[in-house]
């Protein structure tokens, strides 16, 4: 675990830190529970998760299809995807994630809210993600504090792979962003690093984010902030 900041002091990395007031999701009525404990850990390479996840009925997820796509690739509860779809009501976002129940409660949470321009999918994205998109349909991704598999035989299991990289720099059209987190230094460099190994991805901020463009935390992000732990972030593109 990374060494602890004061508030308005700076990381290890020249990070300095803000703490929001509240939670942006503070005010989303959210009550649903799960009513049985769900995994943190899930292993991907799982033989029940390696047949790709079939494409929604785009028409009767999002009300308006034409709108630029936004994927958050492990999405957990959703919360972070909830609020800025209220925020971005010209995007269309699409959460994918391993986990079923939480795709089922984050959906269920988002037909309570009224929003047309989110949808949650259960699929491993590693199997799933060129049967779901087209070249240039996605206009920007986010993967937020994935699971850092932190022993280094379970490397293999992180999201973040070569194939996903070649998959995405197909999908996203050209000058589209993609938005990384972890509060684990190894593991957002090691994303990056991957990213930024493929000919058509650049790092036009030449190193490290002090702040969340998109000032929307996740709720580990938020969990980090109100401990002053540093957070490690990469804003690349697709050239």
């Amino acid at each position: 675990m990374e060494a602890e900041v004061q508030q308005g002091q700076q990381s290890p990395e020249g990070q300095l830190e803000k703490r929001p007031p509240s939670p942006p999701w503070a005010g989303i009525p959210l009550q649903r529970g799960l009513g049985h404990r769900v995994r943190q850990h899930v292993n991907p390479l799982q033989a029940q998760y390696q047949q790709p996840a079939p494409p929604p009925h785009w028409e009767r997820v999002y009300r308006r299809l034409g709108q630029p796509f936004h994927l958050d690739i492990g999405t957990g509860s959703g919360r972070f995807l909830l609020r800025i779809a209220q925020e971005q009501p010209d995007w269309n976002f699409l959460g994918v994630e391993i986990r079923q129940a939480l795709v089922e409660r984050a959906n269920a949470w988002r037909d309570e809210l009224g929003l047309d321009n989110v949808h949650f999918l259960f699929a491993n994205i590693n199997v799933s993600l060129r049967h779901l998109f087209a070249p240039g349909d996605l206009s920007r991704v986010t993967i937020l504090f994935p699971d850092p598999w932190f022993k280094k035989r379970h490397h293999k299991r992180r999201i973040v792979q070569p194939q996903l990289v070649a998959d995405l720099a197909l999908l996203l059209r050209p000058g589209s962003p993609v938005f990384l987190q972890s509060d684990i230094q190894e593991v957002a460099e090691e994303m990056a690093a991957r990213f930024l190994e493929h000919p058509q991805f650049w790092d036009p901020h030449q190193g490290p984010l002090d702040s969340n463009p998109l000032g929307i935390p996740t709720e580990r992000e938020w969990q980090c902030l109100q401990l002053d732990l540093p957070i490690y972030r990469y804003w690349l593109e697709r050239r």
